[in-house]
């Protein structure tokens, strides 16, 4: 198996890019700004982003993924074959060999809409990593010995959920929920309990400056300003942490139900090693406050979050093919 490239973890939110030697080279939104008067993609990534922000209604933003699943074919192989010519820069006198994640939950079809699109962007060959193998690997689980580790993978659409022994999922359940389930959610209690219209991306700014799912002793605020339900009006308000915790607590009971569903599951064996060694977050919904607290209290056991938990899966990606080598080593 030869040696990976490039480790492309797509998703539906944000694409993150590893290149071997280099680490981390690209991680922006997975979104394309189309100029629908001229019928031609203007931008990908953050260029994308910030122009979609700043132009008239004619630029619309594309998301070629949703929950994971290519959506949008063409668009996916343009914005795949940008990002892989900016990761190889002038090094491109080669096709690469390629390692891209796809959710574990994925059908055959949708794994080989995703493998088409990386040798149409120019790839030499693909690996196709499941998501959980990939987040225990940049999480820096030794994925090769047989012994059981259970990984929790927030993403922005779904979590995937896993115990991983020998290199591969021995038990795994995928949730529609993540990142940005907890961003709708919040922008939806505020329109309920405050009678006010605000943007998906002021809804993760509170997310991340203030968001939780559980209990603080001492609850902060912040000044949110959004346009008025009845008077179509901006009105500016304050909204507090606890009242993040309510916005978010059924999405994330959703995904604690499906870590203690996983580990009802899991053969006894296992379950031993994952009491050991802890339950390990990944993904950038790992980053919301509480959830390591939430887990252990519905379950029982440590968990703890990867050290750059929205780069684990990536990070995994471009080691996949080593780490396999030297599993079926051992296995010889």
């Amino acid at each position: 198996m030869p040696v990976t490239d490039i480790g492309i973890d797509m998703g539906s939110s944000n694409t993150v890019v590893y290149t071997k030697g280099k680490g981390i080279v690209i991680n922006e939104p997975t979104v394309v700004a189309y100029d629908k008067d001229t019928d031609k993609i203007l931008a990908f990534g953050e260029e994308a982003r910030q122009l979609i922000e700043r132009t008239p209604g004619n630029v619309v933003a594309i998301r070629p993924l949703k929950a994971g699943v290519i959506s949008d074919y063409s668009v996916t192989e343009r914005l795949l074959k940008h990002f892989i010519q900016r990761a190889l820069g002038r090094r491109a006198f080669r096709k690469p060999y390629i390692s891209i994640c796809v959710p574990s939950g994925v059908t055959e079809v949708e794994k080989r809409a995703v493998e088409e699109a990386a040798f149409q962007a120019g790839a030499r060959d693909v690996t196709i990593v499941a998501e959980t193998v990939a987040a225990a690997i940049g999480a820096g689980i030794d994925i090769t010995k047989p012994v059981g580790n259970l990984v929790a993978d927030i993403g922005a659409a779904t979590t995937d959920v896993a115990v991983i022994s020998l290199g591969a999922p021995v038990i795994l359940s995928t949730v529609r929920v993540g990142g940005d389930t907890f961003s709708e959610a919040i922008a939806r209690y505020v329109r309920r309990n405050h009678s006010l219209f605000i943007g998906e991306g002021l809804a993760e700014e509170i997310k991340i400056k203030i968001g939780t799912v559980t209990s603080r002793p001492n609850s902060e605020s912040m000044q949110i300003t959004g346009r008025n339900v009845i008077t179509g009006l901006p009105r500016t308000i304050s909204i507090t942490s606890e009242e993040v915790r309510q916005a978010c607590g059924e999405a994330a009971t959703e995904i604690v139900e499906t870590i203690h569903g996983v580990l009802e599951k899991t053969p006894p064996e296992l379950s031993a090693d994952i009491v050991e060694r802890g339950i390990v977050l990944t993904g950038g919904g790992a980053r919301l406050e509480g959830f390591e607290e939430l887990i252990e209290d519905r379950t029982g056991i440590n968990a703890m979050t990867a050290e750059n938990p929205e780069c684990a899966v990536a990070e995994g990606c471009g080691l996949y093919t080593e780490k396999i080598e030297q599993l079926s080593r051992m296995e010889r």
